[in-house]
């Protein structure tokens, strides 16, 4: 069974920075893109960022642009999410997933960034 376990979420005041990390228990790790996305209290789940499976290639919402960053270690078959200059409206539950192709496949349980103003 697959899973992807995020942890790295917490409460942090306006301006300050947090680094989350999702590691994934498949075999095949560095054949799967990843992403980063998340989900406000009232809102639908959006795209923040995404890393393609070599790592040479990453996306990321208009929103988070120059604040966050998307990286990886096949090695370690973990992902990670920096992020900086925090702004309340950051606040959300985040979640990572794996695709193969054009569909993520797999999903993790979240992991809650509260951001205080």
């Amino acid at each position: 069974q697959v899973q992807l376990v995020e942890s790295g979420g917490g409460l942090v005041q306006a301006g300050g920075s947090l680094r989350l990390s999702c590691t994934a228990s498949l075999r095949t790790f560095s054949r799967y893109a990843m992403g980063w996305f998340r989900q406000a209290p009232g809102k639908e789940r959006e795209f923040v960022a995404a890393i393609a499976w070599s790592g040479g290639i990453t996306n990321y919402a208009d929103s988070v642009k120059g604040r966050f960053t998307i990286s990886r270690d096949n090695a370690k078959n973990t992902v990670y999410l920096q992020m900086n200059s925090l702004k309340p409206e950051d606040t959300a539950i985040y979640y990572c997933a794996a695709r193969l192709r054009d569909v993520y496949d797999y999903w993790g349980q979240g992991t809650q960034v509260t951001v205080s103003s």
